[in-house]
């Protein structure tokens, strides 16, 4: 339920709504913007009647939400979600799309890392990424170097200045990742594993929320609404690919439609990985220009200094050559959207709001 007040109500009388709500049972995310306050009232709608609440002083009206996910929801907070770092970077609304690159799996040679990490220093990206416990199909693949390839990660990003994102897969290591990670990442595989979604909601750390390849955008924002209703709402989504029916020439099908979707249905920022969304490097910068166009506020992209011979997803990775190219052509085609201009900043929303 969302209970908007009329631009002249008192703090008096939200806060009697609020009590009002409260004592319902419902719980109540506050939003103050610069015409009016908007209270998102998470609940059993079943326990109250609208109109008992329309009739409070300064309510101007109440919309129920048909939609189960509500602090993910525009109606909630219309405005995009913007998530800043400690360095000063930002994700999301109209900030400059970010970079998210590295291998699949952190492996033993630190002096890989490093190489990895001052490439992508260098071509102007923001985030290391690298797979410390890696989810793995057989028990018998290489499943990551566990807290020694976070504390790689940590020390090649703070050498670089680069912020560090990595995958958490269980709630016992959700502690640890918040001693070594800018970025929790909750992987495809765990879209769906809600004690861990709460776990990382709890911590108040930037999550990066994976698509599962087989999630309808529906279950795919109420997965961020279980880490968003445990009071953390600094959620970036990714767009991964799905599971489609032709695998000979793709590991996924990259669902670059679901980024303007989530875009008009909710205000948190989302990314693409053309990586694991194709499993294909040859497909990788088509398509990461293709997520740019459509609206994409950043890219996870897999690069390796030896591909061929990687210890995880080295098919769809880029060696240091090709990523080199490659983002220097990606960082043109940022460079021709003028970011700084609030005339066409205006224009490019409201053009992602009609979508």
């Amino acid at each position: 339920m969302i209970i908007i007040m009329e631009p002249k109500a008192t703090v008096e009388q939200i806060n009697a709504v609020k009590r009002y709500m409260e004592n319902k049972g419902f719980k109540i995310v506050l939003n103050h913007g610069d015409v009016m306050t908007v209270l998102a009232a998470i609940g059993d709608k079943r326990l109250i009647e609208p109109q008992s609440v329309a009739s409070f002083e300064g309510v101007r009206e109440v919309k129920l939400i048909q939609e189960p996910y509500k602090l993910a929801s525009r109606e909630s907070k219309e405005e995009d979600t913007v998530i800043e770092f400690k360095n000063g970077v930002k994700v999301g609304g109209l900030e400059k799309p970010v970079m998210m690159v590295g291998p699949c799996s952190v492996e033993k040679d630190f002096g890989w890392l490093m190489e990895v990490a001052q490439a992508a220093k260098e071509m102007g990206c923001e985030f290391l990424r690298g797979g410390a416990f890696k989810p793995r199909t057989s028990p018998y693949d290489f499943d990551g170097l566990g807290e020694k390839g976070l504390k790689y990660l940590k020390e090649a990003a703070e050498k670089t200045g680069l912020l560090v994102v990595s995958e958490v897969m269980d709630t016992t290591d959700v502690d640890m990742f918040c001693d070594y990670v800018d970025l929790i990442q909750i992987g495809a595989r765990n879209m769906q594993n809600f004690k861990l979604l709460k776990a990382v909601g709890k911590t108040g750390k930037p999550v990066l929320l994976k698509r599962g390849p087989a999630a309808a955008i529906r279950e795919f924002l109420l997965a961020a609404e279980h880490i968003m209703a445990n009071d953390n709402d600094k959620v970036i989504l990714c767009e991964r690919g799905v599971k489609g029916f032709d695998s000979t020439f793709t590991r996924n099908t990259l669902d670059i439609a679901a980024i303007p979707i989530i875009k008009k249905y909710s205000h948190l920022p989302i990314i693409a990985d053309p990586s694991h969304g194709t499993g294909r490097r040859y497909l990788v910068e088509p398509m990461s220009k293709a997520a740019l166009m459509a609206g994409a506020n950043g890219l996870m992209i897999e690069i390796h200094n030896d591909p061929d011979n990687a210890s995880s997803d080295g098919a769809q990775s880029l060696n240091l050559t090709q990523f080199r190219e490659t983002q220097r052509h990606l960082n043109k085609l940022i460079g021709r959207i003028d970011y700084d201009n609030k005339v066409l900043k205006a224009e490019i929303e409201k053009a992602a709001l009609r979508c």
